[in-house]
């Protein structure tokens, strides 16, 4: 029979199966064939195939996975193998705040090209809009451009509830994956979408300003949509992984020469340079995305947080 993955560690799954009962599931031989190199065979939102254990209630093998649509993976530079986050989803939904902690834009940069680079379309979430950080230009600059560039942009706050009513009509019948800096509120925006959810939520570090990990595990939750959110509408339900914070995000398996493809706005304009497939996008005459750079159709701030990345991925000096 198949199942639905909802969490795991290490060999064991907590799977969800077609036939209702969520069983336990270990795999069998220890090791998918299609498990590649990350250290995590499975993720939350992953189909497989198993065999009910006939002895032990609740029990089960893992014996295949089903093709994913899609995977979301980022660098473990803790465990130097990519990991997996979650798998078939129609979103990933990037997490930020205008601060505590601090507003990364570079972050959700690197959020948004693994996402292109893997066919997912990316949302940015920014919550804490109630703290007065919320209206600094710096940030509000950066939210508007990100929304120029045609991503989905939420301005909420899950103390206040404002913009979640928004949010909960867009989640609605949609598989996504909560992903952000440990301290962003990620349980905290689950426990206000589903009244019914009672997640651990942390505090932020006195000394750094940095959220503590609350969440050890990407876990997939079937939410009950908040009425009060959606007019008094009963019923509503979406799917959402809340995944670990992260602290620092790596990009996995993306070549810097390909980089710029990863870059929306960049992506028109590769090979329409005077060097082609060539040219490195940082000096050359008659390079189109220079072109566009001085004439502000692509802002100096992208451009930069792409040099940087870049560099990063020819040094590898991220993954030390």
């Amino acid at each position: 029979m198949q199942g639905l993955v909802i969490n795991g560690n290490n060999n064991t799954f907590e799977v969800e199966c077609d036939d209702g009962i969520t069983r336990m599931c270990s795999l069998k031989g220890k090791k998918l064939k299609t498990s590649k190199a990350y250290y995590n065979p499975l993720c939350p939102g992953d189909r497989v195939q198993i065999l009910e254990d006939e002895l032990t209630e609740k029990s089960g093998q893992i014996i295949d996975l089903i093709p994913r649509k899609n995977e979301y993976v980022r660098w473990n530079v803790k465990r130097r193998s990519p990991q997996l986050l979650a798998s078939n989803l129609d979103y990933i939904v990037c997490v930020t705040t205008p601060d505590e902690p601090p507003f990364r834009p570079r972050f959700i940069d690197r959020a948004i090209a693994q996402a292109e680079n893997q066919n997912i379309e990316p949302v940015i979430v920014c919550n804490k809009n109630d703290i007065e950080a919320s209206k600094d230009p710096d940030v509000l600059y950066y939210l508007n451009l990100w929304e120029e560039l045609g991503y989905k942009v939420f301005l909420i706050s899950a103390k206040t509830t404002e913009g979640l009513s928004e949010l909960a009509h867009f989640l609605e019948d949609k598989f996504c994956a909560l992903m952000g800096q440990s301290g962003v509120g990620k349980s905290s925006i689950i426990n206000r979408l589903d009244s019914t959810c009672v997640l651990k939520t942390g505090s932020l570090s006195e000394k750094y300003g940095k959220g503590t990990h609350t969440t050890t595990k990407g876990t997939l939750i079937h939410l009950t949509l908040n009425e009060a959110l959606l007019g008094g509408r009963i019923g509503a339900t979406a799917d959402l992984v809340d995944t670990p914070g992260i602290r620092r995000f790596v990009l996995h398996d993306i070549e810097p020469e390909d980089l710029a493809l990863s870059f929306r706005e960049f992506k028109p304009l590769i090979g329409q340079c005077t060097y082609g497939m060539s040219c490195t996008h940082t000096q050359e005459a008659g390079c189109k995305i220079l072109e566009a750079v001085h004439a502000g159709i692509i802002s100096e701030e992208r451009y930069e947080s792409w040099k940087r990345i870049k560099a990063e991925i020819e040094t590898d000096s991220w993954k030390d």
